[in-house]
């Protein structure tokens, strides 16, 4: 990776080149009378440079440096984890240890009157202290507004700063092939740039229990990027570095994104909230495939297939049944169940929202008012994974009248299926703590290594253990 302060274009064809200096007029005018004029070959031709672009967004991208404690433990028997030799031998729950930790990252300021920077939640995660330092050198002490972890996005203040801002742009404009750059500071390398195009974008499935739809780039990313810029020729920020997809931890030419609107959609919320509340529509929902969408009649209809409808939920008293397809959102396409989730889950709890649906082969709308979770007729749902890694993979809900909780499916191949939980068995017991519903089942595997499932099955009740 190289360390420069501006990137040449791989192709240096007449079509490129007029595309770049097209951007860089756009960029330089009105410019003022100091600014440098973009350079010439030997002929007065200007050559194409991607310079004004980085001069014009690079001073709103700073570095994030951090430091605070987490918790580990020590060395210790693996039979330890076992959950039974721990209750016949009566083997006490291992300590945790403190131990201090440095990080660095990248951040972009989106708002320098109030002195809000947008970075990633990985960045600032456990962090007591943290620092900015801007493209001129100066340090500032930061606080972090709010953080959501499940889409990787947090917000730090600083005050009585000299900052300068990014425009934002509309991530959903951005097409595969575009022109990006990818602003940062990889493995402590300050305001370094690279340069690629979008490679694909909508991209999800990378953790399961986030909310995704990532654009994926082959910009050179590498450690110390997370929560940097992705910038469109026009200078505006279309996304958050968050990511890599590498064996080997380097940069394979595979890194993502998470998109300008979803960003600007959280941090709104945290900046007014303080924290991000996930909307529900009270749904269990598969992506429709081509061999589902062919057996149901509609060989080409895309969305999410509902395959169960929680009693009293808002998808209920919007008359959204099992087996109907959602296909948009607010007008927005919906062609995965993970596009739906995020959809849903991006929203202010209280929103009314209106779903285009096919029913019985018709199509319709109806209109749904998102509610929280916890908060339908006293149902609750956990998304796959949401609750502890063990899970991931099942879809839980509160059983009718307190009764547990009810796994409402599981993905096959899932660490849940693999520990051989299955549809409609109901967890009555964690450890040696008895569930009534999600939220006791939440508080119980907190900070659980391991779990002791008790189930009820049918007319049969076993022991399932999972870690």
């Amino acid at each position: 990776m190289s360390n420069v302060s501006s990137v040449r274009p791989r192709a240096t064809g007449a079509g490129l080149a007029a595309l770049l200096l097209a951007a860089v007029a756009t960029l330089a005018s009105p410019a003022p009378a100091h600014a440098g004029t973009p350079p010439v070959d030997a002929t007065g031709t200007p050559l194409p440079s991607l310079a004004p672009i980085v001069k014009r967004a690079a001073p709103a991208i700073v570095s994030i440096a951090t430091r605070g404690t987490v918790a580990e433990h020590g060395q210790r028997n693996p039979m330890a984890d076992d959950p039974f030799f721990r209750h016949f031998f009566g083997v006490p729950e291992q300590g945790e240890r403190p131990r201090q930790f440095q990080a660095a990252g990248s951040g972009v300021v989106v708002d320098a009157k109030q002195g809000l920077i947008v970075t990633n939640a990985h960045v600032v995660a456990n962090a007591t202290e943290i620092t900015v330092t801007t493209h001129d050198g100066h340090d500032y002490k930061a606080t972090v507004v709010g953080s959501d972890p499940q889409a990787d996005v947090a917000v730090v203040k600083v005050k009585d700063a000299h900052l300068q801002e990014i425009p934002v742009g509309d991530s959903s404009k951005a097409e595969v092939g575009d022109f990006v750059l990818a602003i940062g500071n990889p493995l402590g390398l300050k305001n370094t740039v690279t340069y690629g195009i979008v490679s694909a974008i909508d991209r999800s499935g990378i953790n399961p229990d986030g909310y995704e739809d990532f654009i994926q780039t082959d910009a050179a990313i590498n450690m110390g990027n997370s929560g940097g810029a992705l910038i469109n020729l026009r200078g505006e920020l279309i996304g958050i570095n968050s990511a890599i997809l590498s064996p080997s931890g380097g940069n394979i030419g595979i890194g993502l994104a998470i998109p300008s609107n979803m960003v600007r959609s959280i941090m709104d919320q945290l900046v007014k909230y303080g924290k991000v509340e996930r909307g529900l529509l009270g749904v269990t929902i598969l992506t429709l495939t081509p061999d589902l969408a062919e057996n149901l009649g509609a060989k080409d209809l895309q969305g999410a297939l509902v395959q169960q409808v929680v009693e009293g939920s808002a998808a209920d008293k919007a008359g959204i049944k099992a087996g109907d397809v959602i296909t948009s959102v607010n007008g927005a396409a919906v062609k995965t169940a993970a596009e739906l989730r995020n959809r849903i889950g991006l929203m202010r709890v209280g929103e009314t929202v209106d779903i285009a649906l096919v029913h019985d082969g018709k199509a319709k709308h109806v209109s749904a008012l998102v509610a929280a979770k916890g908060g339908v007729a006293g149902t609750e749902e956990a998304a796959p994974g949401e609750l502890h890694r063990a899970l991931e993979g099942a879809n839980l809900g509160d059983a009718p009248g307190g009764g547990g909780v009810v796994v409402q499916s599981v993905d096959p191949g899932s660490p849940a299926s693999q520990a051989s939980l299955r549809q409609n068995d109901v967890i009555t017991r964690v450890n040696t703590r008895a569930v009534a519903n999600l939220k006791e089942l939440r508080a119980a595997v907190k900070d659980q290594a391991t779990l002791l499932l008790t189930v009820r099955r049918g007319e049969s009740t076993l022991i399932v253990p999972l870690r």
